[in-house]
């Protein structure tokens, strides 16, 4: 052993390809997000963007829990694009009209996806928060506006067991079997300062043990803890040493899989990897009788699976 193992027990809660998992949060939501969808998993991921501190995750929230659509009143126009203190960049457009039409078709698509969303996994990257001083209003991006514009300050534990004790009680009101998976982003906030990162890090550690502890419906993934510990060395990082490297993240979702999926989940998963590997085999000479053969053989693999797994018909179909 060249590592501390980190001990996790298989979960209660075990997801299954019935399952609809809806991903919020920071990059990392996105890194899991992405291989889920990748195993076919009904995924949905951060309808608003990345997202990195508990109130805009909470914010998001209550978004998809109301009836109310973004207007032009919400952006705000910086250089040629318009711009939503709400979403990240990828939602700014070059006219206001075609920053709404991303911004409310891609809330009207989660809305319709949150009705038989059974697990959502919420990924918190740090509690330090940027507030508008004209309103108090906590943004998800200052999209690079005048620092003059906002308060920086860190959220309490308090704070964020609140505004999610409120947000549980919204959700459960209207989805009673909606389960939630947490987890702490690993990636480290190297701007705020290494004490700071740390104490950040140490309070979405503690808020989300206190949600853990008072609700049975909350369940916590120690990703931070595989990649501080277990993956500490900085070959399991990209080239600007914050980020985990591709290896990492398999490693991570390995041991992701190994908690929450069973025995026939998993089966069925790595099935489903060798085909999407398959599918995205890119031939240097596709007119070769080979290649035609290689198409036919990944045909019937996807045929016989279909035949299996019915529902696999309509994932393939996307």
């Amino acid at each position: 052993m060249f590592s501390t193992q980190i001990d996790i027990p298989h979960s209660a809660v075990e997801i299954t390809y019935n399952d609809r998992i809806l991903t919020l949060g920071s990059c990392f939501a996105e890194n899991i997000g992405t291989k889920l969808q990748e195993a076919f998993f009904l995924t949905f991921i951060n309808p608003f963007g990345v997202m990195y501190n508990p109130m805009s995750v909470a914010q998001c929230i209550r978004h998809l829990l109301s009836e109310k659509e973004f207007t032009a009143a919400d952006l705000f126009q910086s250089g040629s694009l318009w711009n939503s203190l709400a979403h990240s960049s990828t939602f700014s457009a070059v006219t206001a009209d075609e920053a709404l039409q991303k911004i409310n078709s891609r809330l009207q698509a989660a809305r319709y996806f949150l009705h038989e969303t059974n697990v959502m996994m919420i990924t918190l990257g740090t509690a330090w928060v940027f507030e508008l001083v004209d309103t108090r209003k906590i943004v998800s991006n200052c999209h690079k506006l005048p620092a003059s514009r906002f308060t920086r300050r860190r959220l309490s534990v308090d704070e964020i067991i609140n505004e999610f004790t409120e947000v549980f009680g919204l959700l459960r009101n209207s989805y009673p079997g909606l389960k939630f998976i947490f987890t702490v982003s690993p990636i480290r906030h190297w701007k705020d300062g290494a004490h700071e990162n740390t104490v950040s890090k140490s309070t979405l550690h503690l808020a989300v043990d206190a949600l853990e502890k008072q609700f049975d419906f909350v369940h916590y993934f120690p990703a931070y803890e595989i990649m501080m510990d277990e993956l500490r060395d900085y070959r399991f990082y990209a080239s600007d040493m914050l980020h985990p490297s591709d290896v990492a993240v398999d490693y991570i979702w390995q041991r992701f899989g190994d908690t929450y999926f069973s025995s026939e989940t998993l089966n069925l998963k790595k099935e489903l990897e060798r085909l999407r590997a398959d599918l995205n085999h890119r031939p240097l000479h596709p007119e070769t009788e080979e290649y035609r053969l290689f198409q036919l053989s990944v045909e019937k693999k996807k045929n016989g699976l279909i035949q299996d797994y019915p529902f696999l018909k309509e994932r393939f179909m996307v």
